[in-house]
């Protein structure tokens, strides 16, 4: 189980920007080719922006062709939630982060083998974590 972190929007305010503010916590999406995740390959752990909560390894992405980074699967179980999002006239599944219920983009059945998913996340909802290099988690 992820422990929780809780703040107000005053809070998520001052410690983001506007941008990943509109994402993160106002459910946006970035523009497709614009994030800096896009056809990138290096090794390491991609984190939550907004809380650092480890989210994917850098293994499980891949190119999916939609303009946003795409991954097979999370890095565990309990890293993300998923929530029905009917917005836009359609009928989607929202993957937030399990720590800080930030939105990071849409999970679909669409994806490569083994698990036939693909998790669309908008590059600024990450940070990359080099591989080798501890991962700190955002404190209250």
């Amino acid at each position: 189980m992820v422990d929780k972190l809780i703040l107000s929007e005053e809070e998520w305010k001052k410690r983001l920007t506007p941008e990943e503010y509109y994402v993160l916590r106002q459910a946006g999406t970035e523009r497709p080719w614009t994030g800096c995740f896009v056809g990138t390959s290096e090794p390491g752990t991609y984190v939550c922006r907004a809380c650092g909560n480890p989210l994917f390894r850098s293994g499980e992405k891949f190119e999916s062709g939609t303009g946003w980074p795409s991954f097979t699967q999370p890095i565990s179980p309990d890293a993300l939630t998923e929530h029905e999002d009917r917005s836009y006239g359609m009928i989607r599944t929202e993957v937030r982060c399990a720590r800080c219920d930030s939105h990071l983009g849409h999970v679909f059945p669409d994806g490569p083998p083994p698990t036939g998913l693909r998790y669309c996340i908008n590059s600024i909802a990450l940070k990359h974590v080099p591989e080798g290099q501890p991962i700190p988690l955002v404190k209250e």
